[in-house]
């Protein structure tokens, strides 16, 4: 039976966090708290505790994972090489959710890189995250800790709803903060590469790395060698149920109209709405007959912090709420976090877009 350990993230009890650090140590699997989602973490340089994630999560062995250290002196022991933009990006991003690819060292498992050249490192700032670390003193190889491909987890109930007796120990810490995945930067290529938009925006690494480019086609389902990053397949970060994203103007107007249609087909829907969508969309749930609608509000459009914070757990809330269809708005992406909810959304769609 799976361990929960609750921990103040305000003031980690080392003593209490102890355990988990000790599992960590021992080749166990250990979920914890980042900011950005809960982790489910094993000993990065034991190829056989990182095979236990990957059959845990059901997840391919295609799709590398990111090494989570305490300090940055751990990063010499993983990679050959640390480039100038590495520690640029370090000093002015670490601990944070940025996370960097660089050439691996002959230390780091297969398991971890998908088989690449490359390994991605990065150092969280959660005070959990960072005093687990510390405490089990190994590098941690951790992807998000939930079943392959659903919506990440940003609450312990999330990890143990998905994984339960999978796993060894969950460190409960509360909600995460931030709600999106760190976003991972390729600097083995020409140009510093964002491979997958996160928490650290594109904006903000061009003020200390001007040359940074963003990497517009990450689809990766077809490919059978190792993936650059994780998260790039069409389809992911997914709810159980069939979901499709309205981009556009009248992205509401479009969801009030197809989710009448649908009750009128006796369908239950499920609405990913903005707070400000709830007068326009009450009109869906106010057709005479058929199933209720399900609205989940995640924040005013324009506040994309709320936004991000908010998003999986509402993903996981309309799954919950044992409805059909979701029927979710696009917020706007033209820079900044924006883009990175609307990746995490076109993914959960599995593409199914409607403008």
């Amino acid at each position: 039976m799976v361990t929960v350990i609750r921990i103040d993230p305000a003031s980690p009890d080392r003593a209490a966090l102890q355990p988990a650090a000790d599992r960590l140590r021992a080749g166990g699997l250990v979920a914890f708290p980042t900011e950005t989602v809960y982790g489910l973490g094993a000993n990065a340089l034991e190829a056989a505790a990182v095979r236990r994630i990957f059959e845990a999560k059901g997840r391919p062995a295609t799709d590398p994972l990111i090494v989570h250290i305490a300090q940055p002196d751990a990063l010499p022991g993983l990679v050959v090489d640390i480039p100038d933009a590495a520690r640029i990006l370090a000093e002015r991003f670490w601990p944070g959710p940025l996370t960097l690819v660089l050439r691996r060292s002959a230390a780091v498992p297969d398991e971890v890189t998908a088989g690449l050249a490359t390994v991605a490192v990065r150092i969280p700032s959660h005070p959990i995250a960072h005093a687990l670390l510390e405490l089990a003193a190994i590098p941690v190889a951790a992807p998000s800790a939930n079943l392959f491909s659903r919506p990440s987890p940003t609450r312990a109930k999330h990890v143990v709803d998905d994984l339960g007796d999978r796993i060894d120990v969950v460190v409960d810490g509360g909600s995460t903060t931030l709600g999106i995945e760190s976003t991972v930067i390729d600097l083995t290529s020409e140009a510093p590469t964002i491979l997958r938009p996160g928490a650290v925006t594109l904006e903000a690494i061009r003020r200390v790395l001007p040359s940074a480019v963003s990497r517009t086609s990450a689809a990766a389902d077809d490919r059978r060698d190792g993936m650059p990053s994780p998260g790039l397949l069409d389809t992911h970060y997914s709810p159980r149920t069939p979901m499709t994203l309205y981009e556009g103007a009248g992205a509401v107007d479009a969801i009030v109209g197809d989710a009448r249609l649908a009750r009128n087909r006796g369908q239950r829907v499920g609405i990913l709405a903005a707070d400000e969508d709830r007068r326009k969309l009450g009109a869906a749930g106010g057709v005479e007959g058929g199933p209720p609608v399900k609205i989940v509000a995640v924040g005013p459009a324009d506040e994309a912090d709320t936004v991000a914070a908010h998003l999986y757990a509402a993903l996981r809330e309309l799954d919950a709420a044992d409805v059909d269809l979701i029927l979710a708005r696009a917020f706007p992406a033209r820079a900044g976090l924006g883009v990175a909810i609307q990746d995490r959304l076109r993914r959960a769609a599995g593409q199914r877009i409607a403008t």
